[in-house]
Protein backbone atom coordinates (compact mmCIF):
# COMPACT_ATOMS: atom_id res chain seq x y z
CA UNK A 1 0.00 0.00 0.00
CA UNK A 2 1.41 3.43 -1.22
CA UNK A 3 1.43 6.72 1.43
CA UNK A 4 -1.08 7.88 -0.57
CA UNK A 5 -3.39 5.64 -0.13
CA UNK A 6 -2.41 5.09 3.79
CA UNK A 7 -4.92 6.95 5.69
CA UNK A 8 -4.07 9.39 8.06
CA UNK A 9 -4.94 7.28 11.07
CA UNK A 10 -2.15 4.98 9.81
CA UNK A 11 0.60 8.09 9.02
CA UNK A 12 0.06 9.33 12.24
CA UNK A 13 0.62 5.93 14.11
CA UNK A 14 3.94 5.69 12.66
CA UNK A 15 5.02 9.04 13.83
CA UNK A 16 3.90 8.94 16.99
CA UNK A 17 5.74 5.63 17.35
CA UNK A 18 8.89 7.25 16.13
CA UNK A 19 8.63 10.16 17.29
CA UNK A 20 7.96 8.68 21.07
CA UNK A 21 10.95 6.04 20.19
CA UNK A 22 13.31 8.71 19.66
CA UNK A 23 12.01 11.07 22.76
CA UNK A 24 12.72 8.34 25.01
CA UNK A 25 16.08 7.38 23.92
CA UNK A 26 17.31 11.41 23.95
CA UNK A 27 15.94 11.39 27.76
CA UNK A 28 17.39 7.53 28.78
CA UNK A 29 20.25 5.95 27.25
CA UNK A 30 20.08 3.24 29.58
CA UNK A 31 16.31 2.59 28.78
CA UNK A 32 15.43 -0.79 27.64
CA UNK A 33 13.37 -2.60 24.87
CA UNK A 34 10.45 -3.62 27.29
CA UNK A 35 10.24 -0.33 29.12
CA UNK A 36 10.26 1.08 25.70
CA UNK A 37 7.46 -1.34 24.69
CA UNK A 38 5.59 -0.61 27.98
CA UNK A 39 5.79 3.21 27.55
CA UNK A 40 4.87 3.17 23.87
CA UNK A 41 1.69 0.90 24.60
CA UNK A 42 3.36 -1.38 21.83
CA UNK A 43 4.30 -4.86 21.33
CA UNK A 44 7.83 -5.49 22.26
CA UNK A 45 8.41 -7.12 18.67
CA UNK A 46 7.35 -4.02 17.28
CA UNK A 47 9.31 -2.20 19.39
CA UNK A 48 12.02 -3.57 18.16
CA UNK A 49 11.21 -3.59 14.83
CA UNK A 50 11.16 0.19 14.92
CA UNK A 51 14.34 0.94 16.98
CA UNK A 52 16.52 -1.12 14.46
CA UNK A 53 14.56 1.23 11.75
CA UNK A 54 16.09 4.15 13.54
CA UNK A 55 18.97 2.51 14.22
CA UNK A 56 19.01 1.56 10.24
CA UNK A 57 18.15 4.94 9.32
CA UNK A 58 21.55 6.35 11.55
CA UNK A 59 18.90 8.25 13.82
CA UNK A 60 19.96 6.38 16.91
CA UNK A 61 23.27 5.10 17.64
CA UNK A 62 23.69 1.35 19.87
CA UNK A 63 26.99 0.45 21.89
CA UNK A 64 27.40 -2.60 24.25
CA UNK A 65 26.58 -1.80 28.11
CA UNK A 66 27.97 -3.72 31.00
CA UNK A 67 26.11 -6.71 32.14
CA UNK A 68 24.92 -7.74 28.14
CA UNK A 69 23.01 -4.75 28.14
CA UNK A 70 22.82 -2.39 25.39
CA UNK A 71 22.84 2.01 25.48
CA UNK A 72 20.98 3.79 23.11
CA UNK A 73 22.03 7.15 21.98
CA UNK A 74 20.19 9.77 19.97
CA UNK A 75 22.72 11.04 16.86
CA UNK A 76 22.34 14.83 15.30
CA UNK A 77 20.60 13.36 12.10
CA UNK A 78 18.19 11.48 15.06
CA UNK A 79 18.02 15.04 16.61
CA UNK A 80 16.58 16.54 13.31
CA UNK A 81 14.31 14.15 12.71
CA UNK A 82 13.00 14.60 16.02
CA UNK A 83 12.17 18.10 15.45
CA UNK A 84 10.85 17.09 11.61
CA UNK A 85 7.95 14.51 13.25
CA UNK A 86 7.52 16.83 16.01
CA UNK A 87 6.11 19.94 13.33
CA UNK A 88 4.58 17.02 10.76
CA UNK A 89 2.77 15.72 14.19
CA UNK A 90 1.68 19.08 15.24
CA UNK A 91 0.65 20.09 11.66
CA UNK A 92 -1.37 16.68 11.79
CA UNK A 93 -2.88 16.70 14.94
CA UNK A 94 -4.49 20.08 13.46
CA UNK A 95 -5.74 18.38 10.20
CA UNK A 96 -6.88 15.85 11.70
CA UNK A 97 -9.49 17.38 13.83
CA UNK A 98 -10.44 19.56 11.50
CA UNK A 99 -11.32 16.70 9.47
CA UNK A 100 -12.84 14.45 11.66
CA UNK A 101 -14.79 17.62 13.31
CA UNK A 102 -16.54 18.45 9.61
CA UNK A 103 -17.12 14.26 8.94
CA UNK A 104 -18.54 13.86 12.19
CA UNK A 105 -21.19 16.80 12.20
CA UNK A 106 -22.42 15.49 8.89
CA UNK A 107 -23.10 12.20 10.16
CA UNK A 108 -24.72 13.87 13.26
CA UNK A 109 -27.18 16.40 11.31
CA UNK A 110 -27.73 13.31 9.39
CA UNK A 111 -28.59 11.51 12.81
CA UNK A 112 -31.06 14.76 13.89
CA UNK A 113 -32.79 14.58 10.22
CA UNK A 114 -33.59 10.98 11.25
CA UNK A 115 -34.33 11.66 14.54
CA UNK A 116 -31.42 8.94 16.14
CA UNK A 117 -30.54 10.95 19.42
CA UNK A 118 -29.44 8.22 21.32
CA UNK A 119 -25.94 7.19 20.11
CA UNK A 120 -23.15 5.20 21.15
CA UNK A 121 -19.21 5.61 19.80
CA UNK A 122 -17.20 2.57 18.67
CA UNK A 123 -14.25 2.53 20.12
CA UNK A 124 -12.33 4.77 22.58
CA UNK A 125 -10.03 7.34 20.78
CA UNK A 126 -9.21 10.90 20.01
CA UNK A 127 -11.81 10.52 17.56
CA UNK A 128 -14.55 9.75 19.97
CA UNK A 129 -13.41 12.58 22.16
CA UNK A 130 -14.23 15.05 19.30
CA UNK A 131 -17.85 12.91 18.22
CA UNK A 132 -18.69 13.97 21.75
CA UNK A 133 -18.40 17.50 21.36
CA UNK A 134 -19.62 17.87 17.94
CA UNK A 135 -22.87 15.76 19.62
CA UNK A 136 -23.17 18.60 22.21
CA UNK A 137 -24.18 20.34 18.89
CA UNK A 138 -26.69 18.31 17.79
CA UNK A 139 -28.61 17.68 20.34
CA UNK A 140 -27.56 13.86 20.31
CA UNK A 141 -26.77 11.67 23.25
CA UNK A 142 -23.47 9.97 23.66
CA UNK A 143 -24.93 6.97 25.85
CA UNK A 144 -21.98 5.04 26.40
CA UNK A 145 -18.69 4.10 24.66
CA UNK A 146 -17.99 0.38 23.12
CA UNK A 147 -14.73 -0.72 23.94
CA UNK A 148 -15.00 -4.77 23.69
CA UNK A 149 -12.92 -6.40 26.80
CA UNK A 150 -11.59 -2.58 28.09
CA UNK A 151 -11.30 -2.35 31.94
CA UNK A 152 -12.40 1.32 31.80
CA UNK A 153 -15.53 2.34 33.57
CA UNK A 154 -16.11 5.42 31.60
CA UNK A 155 -14.56 7.95 29.26
CA UNK A 156 -14.44 11.36 29.23
CA UNK A 157 -18.21 12.10 30.37
CA UNK A 158 -19.99 8.22 29.18
CA UNK A 159 -19.97 5.17 30.49
CA UNK A 160 -18.01 2.85 28.87
CA UNK A 161 -19.39 -0.88 27.55
CA UNK A 162 -16.84 -3.60 27.77
CA UNK A 163 -19.39 -5.68 24.96
CA UNK A 164 -22.07 -5.45 23.02
CA UNK A 165 -24.24 -7.58 24.89
CA UNK A 166 -24.47 -4.64 27.99
CA UNK A 167 -25.41 -1.93 25.70
CA UNK A 168 -28.22 0.18 26.64
CA UNK A 169 -31.29 1.02 23.99
CA UNK A 170 -29.48 3.48 21.07
CA UNK A 171 -30.23 3.87 17.93
CA UNK A 172 -27.07 4.55 15.93
CA UNK A 173 -23.55 3.40 16.70
CA UNK A 174 -20.84 6.02 14.92
CA UNK A 175 -17.43 3.77 14.78
CA UNK A 176 -14.83 6.14 16.27
CA UNK A 177 -12.03 3.29 17.07
CA UNK A 178 -8.46 4.51 15.15
CA UNK A 179 -6.89 0.78 15.63
CA UNK A 180 -8.52 -2.44 14.39
CA UNK A 181 -11.30 -0.63 12.58
CA UNK A 182 -12.51 -3.25 10.40
CA UNK A 183 -13.14 -5.80 12.95
CA UNK A 184 -14.94 -2.85 15.22
CA UNK A 185 -17.19 -2.04 12.39
CA UNK A 186 -18.17 -5.44 11.98
CA UNK A 187 -19.31 -5.89 15.17
CA UNK A 188 -21.03 -2.77 15.68
CA UNK A 189 -23.41 -4.22 12.27
CA UNK A 190 -23.76 -7.48 14.21
CA UNK A 191 -24.67 -5.37 17.05
CA UNK A 192 -27.01 -3.57 15.06
CA UNK A 193 -28.05 -3.40 11.56
CA UNK A 194 -25.77 -1.26 9.15
CA UNK A 195 -27.87 1.31 8.09
CA UNK A 196 -27.54 2.64 11.60
CA UNK A 197 -23.74 2.07 12.15
CA UNK A 198 -21.96 4.86 10.56
CA UNK A 199 -18.38 5.46 9.72
CA UNK A 200 -16.24 8.79 9.34
CA UNK A 201 -14.44 9.14 5.74
CA UNK A 202 -11.40 9.14 7.24
CA UNK A 203 -11.63 6.14 9.31
CA UNK A 204 -11.22 4.47 5.65
CA UNK A 205 -13.57 1.56 6.58
CA UNK A 206 -15.09 -0.41 3.51
CA UNK A 207 -18.83 -0.49 4.22
CA UNK A 208 -20.87 -3.59 3.06
CA UNK A 209 -18.63 -6.09 2.43
CA UNK A 210 -16.80 -6.45 6.05
CA UNK A 211 -20.53 -6.36 7.74
CA UNK A 212 -21.49 -9.43 5.60
CA UNK A 213 -18.08 -10.91 6.26
CA UNK A 214 -17.83 -11.60 2.60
Amino acid sequence: MSDSERSLTDLDAEAEITLGLLDAVGSNSAVSQRSLARDLGIALGLTNAYLKRCIRKGWIKVTQAPANRYAYYITPKGLAEKGRLTTRYLAYSLQFYRQARNELDDLLADCAKRRWRRIALAGVSELAEIAMLCAMQHNAEVICVVHEKSALKSFRSAPVCGSYDTLPPIDVIIVTALNHRESVFKAACAALSEERVLTPALLKINRGMEARGS
